[in-house]
C-alpha cells in the first residue's frame, strides 16, 4: 500500500516538463509527509478550458477517490489505495477505468516495518533521485447540495493503483504502487482507450522493471504533521 508520500518538484516544472496545462495550485505546497485526503498534483488527459479538444492537465486532486455515485465526499472505507487484482470488478473502481486514469507524481514513498508501538519506517524512491509517475485513477465529485453556481461544486479525487510488491520490496511491505515508464504515460492516459483488467495487469507487468530497480533505507519516526527534507534522511 502506500499510505504517505513525498513530493518536493513545484506543479509549475512538474507541467513544464511533459508539456502539460497547470491547473490551480496556488494553495498547494510540495511536501515531505501527503498523507490520505490531502491535495496532490495528478495528470490527467481531458478537455482544455472552452474547447473540445482533449490535452494534458495537471491538476489539484483529493487524495481519496469518490465515485460519482456516492452521497457524501467522505467515503466509510479507504479509497486512497486501489489494488490492481479484480479492479474491473469492483463498482468503485469500475467507472473510472475505463476512461479516468491519471498518473499520479511523486518523489518516493514510505512503509513501515515493526511491532506496532516501535515501527520503522522506509523510504522508497529511485536510485537516481527521479519523478516516479504512478498509475492512478481519477473521479469528480458533484456536491449537490450547492447551488449550480458554486465552482465549488465539484471536487476532482484520485486513488493510486497498487499491486504485489517486487522480490527487492516485499520484505518491507507485500505491496507496492505501479510505477510506470514515461513512454507509457501516453497510452494509460488515453481516454479514447477503453480501461479494463488486461490494460491493468499490462500497467503492472510494464512497472516491474521501475520496481525491480527501487533505492530503499530506513529513516527516523515522524509525526503526522512533521514535514520538510530531513524526514528523508537515512537513519
Amino acid at each position: 500500500m502506500c499510505g504517505r508520500f513525498t513530493l518536493k518538484e513545484r506543479p509549475a516544472d512538474l507541467a513544464a516538463a511533459v508539456g502539460a496545462l497547470e491547473g490551480d495550485f496556488s494553495s498547494w505546497q510540495p511536501s515531505f509527509n501527503i498523507p490520505p485526503t490531502a491535495t496532490i498534483p495528478v495528470l490527467v488527459e481531458a478537455k482544455l478550458p472552452d474547447s473540445e479538444m482533449f490535452g494534458r492537465r495537471l491538476e489539484p486532486a483529493r487524495w481519496g477517490l469518490v465515485p460519482g455515485w456516492s452521497k457524501e465526499l467522505k467515503l466509510k472505507f479507504p479509497t486512497f489505495n486501489a489494488r490492481s487484482e479484480g479492479i474491473a470488478e469492483k463498482n468503485t473502481w469500475r467507472g473510472p477505468l475505463k476512461s479516468h486514469r491519471a498518473i499520479v507524481p511523486m518523489d518516493g514513498w514510505y512503509e513501515w516495518t515493526g511491532e506496532k508501538g516501535a515501527k520503522v519506517p522506509h523510504f522508497i524512491h529511485h536510485p537516481d533521485g527521479e519523478t516516479l509517475g504512478v498509475a492512478g485513477l481519477y473521479s469528480w465529485w458533484l456536491d449537490r447540495s450547492k447551488p449550480e453556481d458554486d465552482d465549488t461544486r465539484w471536487t476532482l479525487t484520485a486513488t493510486i493503483l497498487t499491486s504485489d510488491a517486487v522480490d527487492e520490496l516485499v520484505g518491507i511491505h507485500d505491496r507496492s504502487p505501479v510505477p510506470l515508464p514515461r513512454d507509457l504515460w501516453d497510452w494509460w492516459l488515453d481516454p479514447s482507450l477503453v480501461g479494463d483488467q488486461a490494460m491493468v495487469d499490462d500497467a503492472v507487468k510494464a512497472a516491474l522493471p521501475i520496481a525491480e530497480q527501487l533505492a530503499v533505507y530506513s529513516v527516523r519516526p515522524f509525526k503526522v504533521g512533521q514535514d520538510g527534507p530531513a524526514l528523508i534522511q537515512p537513519a
